[in-house]
């Protein structure tokens, strides 16, 4: 074992790494799941973590699923799904923060140098990855990231365009430095689901490429960054289920 490698107590839930991919997409699928004041990147990526990392000193399984976008001239990732299997931490994340988290079934293991991920939601398994550990990168890395979550409530009115709570962006500053991590080469596969539409909405036009990445976290801010438009949002306050995929009454759209 080389000193660079992730050391701790076995089987602590710390040192599980996080499976990180990420591909080119379409910008013609991206365009429609952004709210206005929300722009694309020139070339935009989703970028898709696996993770088992505590929260609320519990293990919690979970899949984000990203899109790099611009907001407010800043770059960073607009979230639109946190697909997780902790219930206690779906509804108060949204609440607090407007984490765009809901509930799935998530299997992520390592067996020697072989990963798999699958992540299944409403009996369909919409996310597979199975890939094996293909080299060591060099750690030290630095690196900034701006999450962009969206906090809002419309009135209990149920009136067009009207709002408890006003569309805000919440920004989510991180700063982490790589401590270690491993190229993978494998397969990842992306099923249609109309209940967690990845694979329609941020299909795959290119490379695709994996790690297993260790992170050592040096900062996080979570800050209201502006509001946006309220009568511009108000399509997109229609979600499906906790998630941040346009919907129509809390599911996927019938049209």
């Amino acid at each position: 074992m080389s000193s660079t490698e992730p050391q701790g107590i076995p089987g602590d839930n710390v040192n599980w790494p996080m499976l990180k991919i990420a591909y080119p997409t379409d910008p013609e699928k991206v365009g429609p799941l952004l709210p206005p004041g929300i722009s694309p990147t020139e070339e935009p990526e989703a970028r898709l973590t696996v993770y088992n990392f505590p929260v609320g000193n519990e293990p919690e399984l979970g899949l984000v699923m990203n899109v790099t976008a611009n907001y407010d001239g800043i770059e960073g990732e607009y979230s639109l799904g946190y697909a997780i299997d902790q219930e206690q931490a779906v509804y108060i994340s949204r609440e607090h923060w407007g984490q765009p988290k809901y509930l799935a079934q998530i299997r992520y293991f390592r067996l020697m140098n072989r990963v798999e991920a699958f992540v299944s939601h409403q009996s369909n398994t919409f996310l597979e990855y199975r890939g094996t550990v293909s080299g060591v990168d060099e750690p030290g890395e630095v690196t900034e990231v701006n999450e962009w979550w969206i906090k809002c409530s419309r009135s209990l009115t149920m009136q067009p365009n009207t709002y408890d709570y006003p569309p805000q962006v919440v920004r989510v500053y991180a700063k982490y430095r790589t401590a270690y991590q491993q190229a993978l080469e494998g397969e990842l596969t992306l099923r249609d689901s109309a209940w967690d539409p990845l694979a329609q909405s941020l299909p795959v036009c290119g490379q695709i490429e994996a790690r297993l990445w260790w992170p050592e976290f040096l900062a996080r801010e979570i800050t209201l960054a502006g509001p946006l438009d309220e009568d511009g949002f108000w399509p997109f306050a229609d979600t499906i289920g906790g998630s941040r995929f346009p919907g129509e009454m809390g599911g996927p759209k019938k049209s």
